[in-house]
C-alpha cells in the first residue's frame, strides 16, 4: 500500500501518524510547503519519502489525503490530474464539501475522489502537534463522488475504519446541511453571544467579570480561528443561512413565550432540549471539540490546588488547566481541572476519589 498527504498538518500528520501505526508497512510519502516538517516527519519515521513538489511519485499511490485549504485545493487537483493512475482514490479533509466536489466535478475527477471530513480537531495547529490517537472513535464523515465504483467507496471505507475512526457515508449535500446545524451555526451563535455581551457590558464590566462561569463554558467556542470560521462561514453559506433562519424562528418563538408569560410552552421547550441533550452519546468524537475536564470540591485554605496538582503529578497525570470556579451557575465544584485526554480524565477521575475527594464529570 502507498499513501500520498498532501499538507502534512495537525490532521494530515495525524492521519499520516495513524497509517503508520497500524500499517506499517505502507509507504508513505508527503509533500509540504514547509521543508522542515517534512525532514521532521522522516526523522519520526512517519512518512519514507519526502516530495518538494507534486512529483510522478504520487501517480502510484492508492490513496491521496489533500489536507490543504479549499482555497488551494483546486491547483493541486490540477496537479494531481495528468500523474494519478486509475485506481488511485483522492480524498480530502475539509469541514465544508460543496466546493470541493464542484472543482472535482469540473476536472472531470468524480470517478476517482471521495471526499472525507474526520471530525477531530485541537486548538492547536501543525504537524508538531499531530498525534496517531486523534482520529480514533471520531466520526469520519466520507462523502463519495457519483461515479466512484462501490467497491473502492467499500475499501476506503474500511481504511479509515482501520484507522480507530468511524465511517459514516453522507452525499456532499447532506454534510454540508448537518455541519451547518451543530457545528457552523453553534460557532456563529457563540460569537454573537459573545458580541452581544460585550456590547451590553458597562464600564464596569461586570458582565466580563461575571461570565468567567458557565457563560465562558458555552461560548468556549469563540475562542476559534477568526480566518478560518470566515471561510467556512462562506464556503458553506447557503445551507448556514437555512439553518439559521430556523434558528431565529426559535428564538422569536422564544421570546415571545417569555413576553406572554406562557409557562407551558417555556416549560416544554426547556424540557425537551433537556431530554434531547441528555441522549447525546460520549463514545464518539463530534464536529465540535469535546473538553476533558472534572469538577471537585476542595477546603478553602492555602495549598489546596497545589495538593491536588501534586497528587495527579506523583501519578504522571499532566494536567491542561486548573482553577476555581467563582460563578457556579452550572458547576457542582468549586475547582475545575482540564486534561488533553479522555484516558487522562479517566485516570485523573480514578486517583482522586482514592484519596476521598468528591469529584463530578
Amino acid at each position: 500500500m502507498q499513501i500520498g498527504f498532501i499538507g502534512l498538518g495537525l490532521i494530515g500528520g495525524s492521519i499520516a501518524k495513524a497509517v503508520r501505526r497500524v500499517h506499517p508497512d505502507a509507504k508513505l510519502i508527503a509533500y509540504n510547503r514547509t521543508q522542515e516538517v517534512l525532514n521532521q516527519a522522516i526523522r519520526d519515521g512517519v512518512i519514507d519519502e519526502a516530495a518538494w513538489d507534486i512529483t510522478a511519485a504520487f501517480g502510484s499511490c492508492d490513496y491521496i489525503f489533500l489536507c490543504v485549504p479549499v482555497v488551494t485545493m483546486r491547483s493541486f487537483l490540477k496537479q494531481l490530474k495528468g500523474i494519478i493512475g486509475p485506481d488511485t482514490i483522492l480524498t480530502d479533509v475539509g469541514s465544508t464539501k460543496g466546493d470541493i466536489h464542484r472543482a472535482v466535478s469540473e476536472l472531470g475527477l468524480d470517478a476517482c475522489f471521495i471526499g472525507g471530513h474526520p471530525m477531530a480537531g485541537s486548538e492547536k495547529t501543525g504537524y508538531k502537534y499531530a498525534s496517531d490517537r486523534l482520529i480514533e472513535n471520531a466520526w469520519y464523515i466520507l462523502t463519495p463522488g457519483g461515479e466512484v465504483p462501490i467497491d473502492k467507496v467499500s475499501a476506503f471505507s474500511e481504511f479509515v475504519r482501520s484507522l480507530g475512526a468511524l465511517p459514516l457515508l453522507l452525499t456532499y449535500e447532506e454534510h454540508d446541511y448537518i455541519t451547518a446545524a451543530v457545528s457552523h451555526v453553534p460557532h456563529v451563535v457563540s460569537a454573537s453571544l459573545v458580541n452581544m455581551v460585550h456590547d451590553l457590558d458597562g464600564r464596569e464590566e461586570y458582565m466580563r467579570t461575571i461570565a468567567a462561569g458557565g457563560f465562558k463554558d458555552i461560548t468556549r467556542i469563540s475562542s476559534s480561528s477568526p480566518q478560518m470560521w470566515e471561510e467556512i462561514c462562506l464556503a458553506n453559506a447557503d445551507k448556514i443561512c437555512t439553518v439559521l433562519e430556523s434558528f431565529t424562528r426559535k428564538l422569536t418563538d422564544f421570546r415571545f413565550a417569555i413576553r406572554n408569560g406562557n409557562r407551558e410552552k417555556l416549560r416544554l421547550y426547556f424540557t425537551r432540549s433537556r431530554d434531547y441533550r441528555d441522549s447525546f452519546s460520549d463514545e464518539a468524537k463530534g464536529p465540535i471539540r469535546r473538553d476533558f475536564r472534572l469538577y471537585m470540591d476542595i477546603t478553602d485554605e492555602a495549598g489546596a490546588i497545589a495538593e491536588v496538582a501534586s497528587v495527579l503529578a506523583d501519578e504522571h497525570i499532566s494536567l491542561k488547566n486548573i482553577g476555581i470556579v467563582h460563578n457556579r451557575d452550572f458547576d457542582k465544584g468549586v475547582l475545575r481541572v482540564e486534561f488533553y485526554e479522555d484516558e487522562t480524565l479517566k485516570r485523573a477521575v480514578n486517583v482522586l476519589k482514592q484519596k476521598d475527594y468528591r469529584v463530578y464529570v
